[in-house]
């Protein structure tokens, strides 16, 4: 299940009105055209009528293609990307609408619209004065990132393809394609430090319970002023009411790409620890639906495209790796996304940086996901998250690393409830005082594992 969408307005490629390049010679054109001056010369340094015949039947062809191509169609062109925003996986289309405004009707047309890397044609038929086609095209969302969608062009090539004619029309759209998740509840705290809840120096203004005193500001209502402290110091101070503050989820998100090695020690150990075929077999089979997954995404959005094509994994299990490195994401996002929705303050940090650090609320939904939609892995090995996580409240450690459950274990002290999830193949169930660990191979898993753990 994944949330619904942003409500974002649809991605639209322009006005209509084009930007034309002129007619120009293909490859194909530019080979006729040397050909015939090779004839043209051979015909005068040997004296060959012939050759001047072939020679002058290529520069008519070329001619007769510029007459096709030169006129430029009066096309109103717009295309539209909805919705801008879409969770991994889910259908995201474009819309091409084109017009002809003109009398004639031109024919060889084909719309190019070029997504991230790669590039999507659609023939265009012969449109008469005054018709109107709209064609619709779905948009690769396999990989987790920003696409951009554009520039589209039209072009006007002539039946043996020596000319063409390209048109530009609008700007480029970007579609976000953001984590899947699954609604989740928050973990709840083993131990509350105010009778009233937490309260401290992040803790919003308000008028519930008194924290401090501090010299008064212009502003500052009169009633809270401390007249005590003010006669005793000379100076006027006022009380500092707080509203208690709730308990922090802290998702760390482990950036870290481990080797290939670690991958496959893993991997091996995983199969012969559960000594079960069935369990064998589903391992095997989330493997093979991670490469798929991950080779189509690839070969959709170019190697270059999306956080996931920097990964720095060997050449073997880089796939696979890919694929848990997603999987991971999707859980950090379901994490923080369902204590945000909650309406309890979330903080994302990775190995990096801190990535997110709201107050939580419904509003906070649409900033984790559009946060975790562009993460990818770190190049430093030694980036660990739990360094960046606040003591207090509940942390939550993504890895596909199964050595990492040490260091989280030895931040449990600092936090109320620890857990760690593991989101690549393990090599059995782990005991650590203090840490909930988890095997989580799938979004579905998450969802029915989560529920013990939340109550």
């Amino acid at each position: 299940m994944t949330p619904p969408n942003a409500t974002a307005s649809p991605a639209d490629a322009g006005d209509g009105v084009g930007r034309a390049t002129g007619a120009v010679l293909t490859r194909a054109g530019k080979g006729v055209l040397a050909g015939s001056v090779l004839l043209y010369a051979a015909a005068f340094a040997l004296g060959y009528r012939e050759t001047v015949v072939l020679a002058s039947g290529g520069v008519i062809g070329l001619i007769v293609a510029l007459l096709w191509t030169l006129p430029r169609a009066r096309l109103d062109v717009g295309r539209e990307v909805t919705p801008l925003k879409v969770s991994r996986g889910d259908a995201a289309v474009a819309v091409l609408r084109v017009h002809n405004q003109g009398r004639l009707a031109p024919a060889g047309l084909r719309a190019r619209d070029r997504v991230g890397a790669a590039e999507h044609v659609v023939e265009l038929p012969t449109l008469r004065g005054g018709r109107a086609r709209v064609v619709s095209y779905t948009l690769p969302t396999d990989t987790r990132g920003e696409i951009e969608v554009g520039p589209l062009a039209v072009v006007r090539e002539d039946p043996f393809g020596l000319t063409r004619n390209v048109t530009e029309y609008g700007e480029r759209a970007r579609l976000l394609v953001r984590p899947r998740v699954v609604p989740l509840g928050v973990l709840p705290s083993g131990r509350a430090p105010h009778l009233e809840g937490p309260s401290g120096d992040r803790a919003p203004s308000g008028t519930a319970t008194f924290q401090t005193l501090r010299e008064y500001v212009p502003g500052d209502d009169m009633r809270h002023v401390h007249w005590r402290s003010t006669a005793r110091t000379g100076t006027l101070m006022v009380r500092r009411l707080v509203d208690a503050s709730l308990p922090v989820t802290t998702v760390a998100l482990d950036t870290r790409a481990f080797s290939a090695e670690a991958w496959s020690r893993a991997a091996a150990a995983a199969g012969s620890a559960s000594g079960i075929e069935g369990a064998a077999g589903s391992v095997s089979r989330a493997v093979s639906r991670a490469v798929s997954g991950a080779r189509s995404a690839s070969s959709a959005t170019g190697s270059g495209a999306g956080p996931a094509s920097r990964i720095g994994v060997g050449s073997e299990a880089g796939p696979v790796a890919r694929a848990w490195f997603e999987l991971a994401v999707d859980v950090a996002a379901s994490v923080a996304v369902g204590a945000a929705r909650a309406g309890f303050p979330v903080r994302v940090v990775t190995g990096e940086r801190v990535l997110l650090d709201l107050r939580g609320g419904a509003g906070d939904v649409e900033a984790v996901l559009d946060a975790l939609a562009l993460v990818g892995l770190g190049d430093d090995p030694g980036t660990d998250p739990v360094r960046l996580a606040r003591p207090g409240g509940s942390l939550v450690v993504v890895t596909g690393d199964p050595s990492a459950v040490a260091g989280v274990a030895a931040a449990r002290r600092r936090h109320e409830r620890t857990v760690c999830l593991r989101v690549a193949p393990s090599g059995g169930p782990v005991s650590v005082p203090g840490v909930t660990v988890l095997d989580v191979p799938d979004l579905e898993t998450l969802a029915v594992v989560w529920t013990g753990v939340a109550r």
